[in-house]
């Protein structure tokens, strides 16, 4: 047996991190000079500044960068300690992958960004889903997720698409055309959604099974969580040694 070369995960998710927040800080420099919102690109006329923030925070994008932000922060400090950090971990995995493909295959690419939007848009939607998800699958941690975190991490999307369609109904403004039910029709719409949700039960099968089979080469957290797995079910072969 020999033992493979283990990465300190903290220094990797904590400048993950650090791009979060620059991402972040260019939309808020945006939104208050009146620059595009790099998800709608919709710029400082389309509506007082009030509402461009609420819109900005109503999408799916922006909730799961908040997600990873959350989630590097938390695994830059050691690792997510209580169910509700294992969650807030799972939950990031999933809705910056769900963001990642939906972007590549369903948003509108009509909408064209230019400057620091389309840095912005980049950050978002290309580095930290890229970044975080290649991070997740070299570095882990691994045996975070159960049932139990996993009916807890979909009670966010599936709120977040009941919370769009009572907000689009009241308002009139959907934070996606696919999710436009004026636009495309309520069924149309409703589809929509059920192909997300589709995608995220997919996905977190996935996710689930390379938490449970798949080595990582970063050091556990050092800190368990609390009803985590116990030492035996992370052994050794899970972590640190791989055989000759």
């Amino acid at each position: 047996m020999t033992e493979r070369r283990l990465l300190r995960p903290e220094p990797w998710f904590a400048a993950l991190a650090l791009i979060g927040l620059v991402g972040f800080g260019l939309q808020f420099f945006l939104l208050f000079t009146g620059g595009a919102d790099a998800n709608s690109g919709e710029a400082g006329d389309a509506a007082p500044l009030g509402i461009r923030f609420v819109r900005l925070f109503s999408f799916f994008t922006i909730q799961s960068n908040l997600f990873v932000l959350a989630a590097s922060l938390l695994l830059a400090l050691g690792g997510p300690r209580r169910l509700v950090g294992r969650v807030v971990v799972q939950d990031a995995v999933l809705s910056i992958a769900v963001t990642g493909i939906a972007f590549s295959f369903i948003l509108d690419p009509s909408i064209e960004l230019r400057g620091l939007a389309s840095v912005v848009t980049t950050i978002f939607h290309n580095v930290i889903p890229i970044a975080f998800l290649a991070l997740w699958l070299v570095l882990g941690p691994r045996r975070l997720w159960n049932a139990r975190t996993t009916a807890w991490t979909f009670l966010w999307p599936v709120a977040w698409i009941a919370g769009t369609f009572i907000a689009g109904a009241l308002t009139g403004w959907y934070p996606y055309p696919f999710l436009d039910v004026p636009r495309v029709g309520f069924w149309a719409a409703a589809g929509g959604a059920a192909i997300v949700m589709l995608l995220a039960l997919v996905l977190t099968a996935l996710m689930l099974l390379v938490d449970r089979r798949v080595p990582s080469f970063g050091r556990p957290p050092r800190h368990r969580s609390e009803g985590a797995p116990s030492a035996a079910a992370t052994s050794t072969g899970e972590h640190g040694v791989v055989g000759r």
